[in-house]
């Protein structure tokens, strides 16, 4: 029988197995998981970058867009930490560990919510093409995005509590 190697060896009976994986396989996954971070976070940081220069630019829908395009750099610079846990070990203690769950469940829910507003604002533009100017302006938009965002905040940081309450669960 083949021994297993743990993760934390002096905690053998609460370690976790590191994964066994080849040099390739190992190599293939981190090049593979860099290349598709590196390109979420460049492709829509040009997003960002062109709709933040071009005045003509600064639509309500150019808001909407900016705000997914600001969610979707922060999962590809946090797909760089999933690198981390490839081998299957955690070595960031158990505070990371929260916030390593924490923002990536705000994140995601406040891309979630862009995309609900995105599709409401394109509905209201087909629908009711004569009152969408009236309807949907541009400080509508901007409050919109931010209870977006400030409600994701606090809805993942009540599920945080209770994970700070019993840290390493």
């Amino acid at each position: 029988m083949e021994e297993t190697e743990l993760c934390f060896p002096q905690l053998f009976n609460s370690s976790c197995r590191r994964m066994k994986r080849s040099h390739f396989e190992a190599m293939l996954v981190y090049i593979l998981l860099s290349c598709i971070s590196l390109l979420t976070v460049i492709l829509n940081l040009l997003v960002i970058i062109s709709i933040s220069h071009f005045r003509n630019l600064h639509t309500p829908t150019n808001l909407l867009l900016l705000s997914l395009a600001v969610s979707d750099v922060f999962v590809g610079l946090l797909m760089f930490f999933h690198i981390v846990l490839i081998d299957g070990c955690w070595f960031l203690g158990d505070f990371m560990c929260t916030l390593y769950h924490y923002l990536p469940y705000t994140i995601t829910s406040a891309s979630i919510g862009n995309m609900v507003m995105i599709s409401i604002d394109r509905y209201v533009a087909v629908c009711y093409p004569l009152h969408y100017s009236i309807q949907i302006t541009q400080q509508r938009v901007q409050i919109c995005v931010c209870l977006c965002w400030i409600s994701s905040a606090i809805f993942q940081a009540v599920i945080l509590k209770d994970s700070l309450k019993q840290p390493g669960s």
